[in-house]
């Protein structure tokens, strides 16, 4: 189901959350659960992954992750305001210590000019560290965009993890 890239780039963050005894949540639109499948499809898992949330509609953002509606309103679900409200809510709504989010327009319908299928958002963030965000617009098909997507959201996760808290 997932590639060797997909599968590799899972297991780092595993890895890296066991050696300093992390719980992942993720948080995510239209990659639609599939880090979290892709977290949890390694034996083991359990002892890293704590929950995952799949907030495709606004109303489930709001409601299972608190984005506020003037975030949803002013920016559109696809931005960096809501990935950022996103990975904050699963944060704060789990057990986890690091969280990472996903929205984006994976087509093939659904672009704009300013928000073409493709462009995705991203927001991680590390209780003790300063969150992360990253925008992209990747090339290709739904399946392609959402792979990328993918693998761009577990290296997030494990570059968070791998970071080491100064003093």
């Amino acid at each position: 189901m997932f590639d060797h890239e997909m599968r590799d780039a899972a297991e780092r963050v595993l890895h890296l959350c066991r050696q300093r005894g992390l719980k992942v949540v993720t948080a995510e639109s239209c990659t639609g659960g599939l880090v979290a499948a892709a977290l949890t499809a390694i034996s083991g898992s359990s002892d890293v992954v704590e929950r995952g949330f799949v907030t495709y509609a606004n109303e489930a953002k709001r409601e299972m992750l608190g984005v506020p509606w003037d975030a949803l309103l002013g920016y559109g679900a696809v931005s960096e305001p809501v990935a950022r409200a996103m990975a904050s809510g699963a944060l704060a709504r789990s057990g986890a210590d690091i969280a990472v989010s996903v929205t984006g327009v994976a087509g093939p319908g659904g672009g704009t000019a300013d928000k073409p299928v493709g462009l995705v958002h991203f927001a991680a963030e590390r209780a003790g560290f300063e969150p992360v965000a990253e925008r992209h617009v990747f090339p290709g098909d739904r399946d392609s965009i959402r792979r990328l997507a993918v693998i761009t959201a577990l290296g997030m996760l494990a570059a968070l993890a791998g970071r080491q808290k100064l003093g």
